[in-house]
């Protein structure tokens, strides 16, 4: 959600900056964009297919870690471009967290509460996967970089729904800078070169 928050804020924010411009998104030559449809495809089936239900919590790391590490292969093939370090960055932290507790991404008990009521959130055990999510409940002292989990939520004001990490914000951030960046005034050259 944070991220589809971020590109629709940095696309919209580069179109202005052409419009003020007067011109046109700069043309950027991105390498081997299939990954990034490579790696969505698994997670599509895992996680918001009508087939979701029935894919065993066994494939979930497999899936979770071989979509991360496509993605990270994409970001570093592109690092040159703007805000592909900081989307790399991002990438990353998220991949250190699933990788290193089990293939899944890190939740704790004190995020879900501040997500569902009470009621609702004792109906999820600690050690169990948080619906069909990519999110599993563990513990802050059995959490390997627990910090680099989904431990973040937006404001009780906002009704947050979702719980996301670190990464994902440093992710959002390079999608904005790249967005952004299309919009700026070209001075010699039309293309952003890798």
């Amino acid at each position: 959600m944070v991220l589809l928050i971020a590109v629709a804020v940095g696309v919209a924010a580069g179109f202005i900056r052409t419009k003020f411009h007067k011109q046109s998104f700069r043309n950027v030559n991105i390498q081997h964009l299939w990954l990034v449809f490579l790696a969505y495809i698994p997670q599509f089936f895992a996680f918001y297919s009508p087939s979701a239900n029935t894919l065993a919590d066994k494939w979930i790391p497999t899936i979770l870690i071989g979509s991360q590490v496509m993605l990270l292969v994409f970001a570093l093939i592109n690092r040159r471009l703007p805000g592909f370090a900081l989307l790399g960055l991002g990438l990353l932290a998220n991949f250190s967290a699933i990788a290193l507790n089990g293939g899944f991404m890190p939740t704790f008990p004190d995020v879900i509460r501040r997500l569902v009521s009470e009621e609702q959130a004792a109906m999820f055990r600690v050690g169990e996967r948080i619906l069909n999510s990519k999110d599993m409940l563990m513990l802050r002292e059995n959490t390997l970089l627990w910090f680099l989990g989904d431990v973040l939520t937006l404001p009780s004001w906002a009704n947050p729904t979702v719980a996301f990490s670190f990464g994902d914000i440093v992710i959002s951030m390079g999608a904005f800078w790249f967005f952004w960046e299309l919009g700026r005034p070209q001075k010699n050259s039309p293309e952003v070169s890798p």
